[in-house]
């Protein structure tokens, strides 16, 4: 991964993790009140998707949405309603 690290820190805020998704297909759909998610194609990320704690480790990089609720659970809780 090699985003630049002054985007990286504009999109980190709040103490909430972040999903930056190039492939459009991801959701973070029941963690949506702890996880911000980015759609967005940029030749800064050179991997399909990564998500990453408040404290800006990378937590899963991927593009499968079943191994991505499975991270999103170990790290953020459980999903809410």
């Amino acid at each position: 991964m090699k985003l630049k690290r002054g985007r990286l820190y504009e999109l980190m805020h709040g103490g909430r993790g972040l999903l930056l998704d190039q492939t459009g297909r991801l959701s973070v759909a029941g963690w949506a009140d702890r996880v911000d998610h980015v759609v967005d194609v940029s030749e800064e990320l050179d991997v399909p998707a990564v998500l990453l704690r408040p404290d800006g480790h990378v937590a899963w990089v991927g593009e499968d949405q079943g191994e991505l609720l499975s991270r999103l659970a170990q790290w953020f809780g459980a999903a809410s309603d």
